[in-house]
């Protein structure tokens, strides 16, 4: 395996760069004008160079190896670079951006996802977002190789073995229960009691807030009559929208769900806290984005409890 820049064949990694955007050898041939014998050598050059294999070859279709995404993410940071440099000697204005690269898992509300990230979209500099929804594993295994910059997550990690990972707290809000209007005016006289003999759509137990939930189900006497649970928080809203049941929701985006949904508030709990991190592989905050969402998230997360909701109409189209 090389070791050393100056061995790194670049004319190799961009033919493997060519070929990744352009979604098989062919295509990249044809880009390229070059025959597909020539490419194809190439880019078996580059693996041996790096010892690794880039492609998974078991299929037709041209699929990445998890060694191959980190190399194609870095080849799409060289070349990217190599286009602007030669834009700007151009005299090109040179449209450089900061990136941001986000994991988030499935079952953090979307809505909450969207609003912490608008401080990037407010940043004074350009920002590319970078958005990847995963399981939590993979996401805190792809924090430790540097491929994220920032996991939102409603829970804190611990550190595992050589996977260093840091949690600093964006902020909390009560949990709110929602149902289509005739269920919600049948249980809101008596709630939080009218739980009990209410169908109940839930996070799945992998989540922060199921744990919580459980708990709290535990120390009230309710059992819950659980409908259907779900690792995705927008498909949950969706069967709230249907009528399928009672379901909880950060109450900081109270009012879009409500809105977005048809549902009405059932009641909320204000002794069950929602909480947010942000989880980085440094201990302290270094990207200039990751420093502005931290910044402004507790105005997101916390003005709601006193009155003030700085959600506005602009929401995307899932939460």
């Amino acid at each position: 395996m090389i070791e050393r820049l100056q061995d790194l064949n670049f004319l190799h990694l961009f033919y493997f760069w060519v070929a990744v955007r352009q979604g098989s050898i062919t295509a990249a041939c044809d880009h390229l004008h070059l025959s597909q014998p020539t490419v194809s050598s190439q880019i078996k050059k580059l693996e041996k160079s790096l010892n690794h294999e880039l492609f998974d070859r078991s299929g037709r279709e041209l699929r990445l190896t998890d060694v191959g995404s980190t190399v194609f993410e870095y080849a799409d940071e060289i070349f990217s670079a190599g286009r602007e440099m030669l834009g700007s000697l151009r005299g090109l204005p040179s449209q450089r951006s900061l990136r941001l690269s986000v994991g988030v898992p499935m079952y953090v509300p979307k809505l909450i996802t969207y609003r912490l990230l608008e401080a990037a979209l407010r940043f004074p500099e350009p920002v590319q977002i970078d958005y990847h929804e995963a399981p939590m594993e993979q996401l805190v295994a792809d924090l430790a190789r540097h491929r994220h910059d920032l996991i939102i997550s409603d829970r804190s990690i611990s550190s595992d073995g050589n996977k260093r990972c840091f949690n600093h707290p964006l902020g909390d809000c009560a949990v709110a229960f929602c149902a289509v209007k005739p269920m919600a005016d049948q249980l809101r006289a008596d709630f939080p009691q009218s739980l009990q003999r209410a169908p109940l759509l839930l996070p799945s137990p992998q989540t922060e807030l199921r744990r919580n939930l459980d708990r709290w189900f535990d120390e009230n006497d309710i059992c819950p009559k659980i409908v259907a649970q779900f690792d995705d928080s927008a498909m949950l809203k969706e069967f709230g929208r249907g009528g399928a049941g009672v379901f909880p929701t950060p109450a900081a985006v109270l009012d879009q769900v409500c809105q977005q949904y048809n549902v009405e508030l059932v009641g909320t709990l204000e002794e069950l806290r929602s909480h947010f991190f942000a989880i980085t592989a440094q201990r302290k905050l270094l990207h200039p984005v990751v420093m502005a969402i931290s910044e402004e998230a507790p105005k997101i997360l916390f003005d709601i409890r006193n009155g003030t909701n700085l959600l506005n109409e602009q929401n995307p189209s899932t939460s």
